[in-house]
């Protein structure tokens, strides 16, 4: 197994800050990563069709070969964790519960504050993972629908987007968190801007630092980490539309070129789907 790869699917780009953290952490491994640009974003989508889009995304993984999973998508997270978990015998890690665990360790005066899309903050999934480790915590949580789209055009530096940041944020400032949950796998690429608007005071916790700290633990309990120091590892990408935008953002945000990026049908996402039923 310790050959086989980590497979990494979102609903767009947001993933590849899940992709940054693994290699980071453990560059040995093999990543197969799928993003679903062409239905982007899963945070306005009912909780019914994200399943269903997050079941054909992990259903394409597993044809890769793949030895554990993560789902790098907080709304995905919130809404199919468990079915994904129950479908497959890989382990398959969500984003929400360690980025949970991580905030309730750092706060110092039990004021959290989390952002996320309509989806994710509708299901308080962040609320119900942070009360569990603590119930006396207060969460305080906000919906940030145009972060995503902002973040897809690449305008992470443009004056509006601080401005947009200002309006989302006062809330969670005005009630003095000391921590805050970047509850998207888009929001870490805008973390400077978020930073300078919320202050050096507040605490920023990334959900995909705290994933692959999560998925190193898993391969070292079940032995499943690659060897060390293989130099021939390339990684795979895939998307679902857009592969050239896709490959031009990715390199920007990696910092690093990146094989042929390939397109993958959504025809294809569907028939995989309907195999298994």
């Amino acid at each position: 197994m310790n050959d086989k790869s980590i497979g990494i699917f979102d609903s767009g780009i947001g993933g590849l800050t899940v992709v940054r953290e693994v290699t980071n952490l453990l560059p040995d491994e093999k990543l197969v990563y799928f993003g679903d640009t062409a239905r982007v974003p899963y945070g306005s989508k009912s909780p019914r069709v994200v399943r269903e889009f997050a079941l054909q995304d992990a259903l394409f993984l597993s044809t890769k070969n793949i030895k554990a999973m993560i789902i790098a998508c907080n709304t995905a997270s919130a809404e199919a964790l468990e079915l994904l978990q129950k479908e497959f015998d890989i382990p398959v890690i969500g984003v929400i519960k360690p980025g949970a665990s991580a905030a309730a360790n750092v706060t110092k005066n039990g004021k959290i504050g989390v952002i996320g899309t309509y989806g994710t903050i509708a299901s308080g999934a962040y609320k119900t993972e942070l009360l569990a480790v603590n119930s006396s915590l207060e969460v305080i949580s906000v919906a940030c629908p145009l972060l995503v789209p902002l973040v897809e055009e690449g305008w992470e530096s443009k004056e509006v987007t601080r401005e947009i940041l200002r309006e989302y944020l006062s809330p969670l400032i005005d009630k003095n968190i000391d921590t805050l949950i970047l509850g998207c796998t888009h929001y870490p690429i805008l973390k400077q801007l978020i930073r300078e608007v919320a202050g050096d005071e507040v605490a920023l916790i990334d959900s995909a630092e705290a994933s692959a700290a999560e998925l190193e633990r898993i391969l070292n309990d079940k032995g499943l980490g690659a060897a060390k120091g293989d130099s021939s590892i390339e990684h795979e990408y895939y998307v679902s539309d857009f592969p050239f935008k896709f490959k031009e953002t990715a390199e920007r945000f990696l910092g690093e070129k990146l094989p042929e990026v390939e397109l993958i049908p959504l025809d294809l996402l569907e028939s995989l789907l309907k195999k298994t039923t």
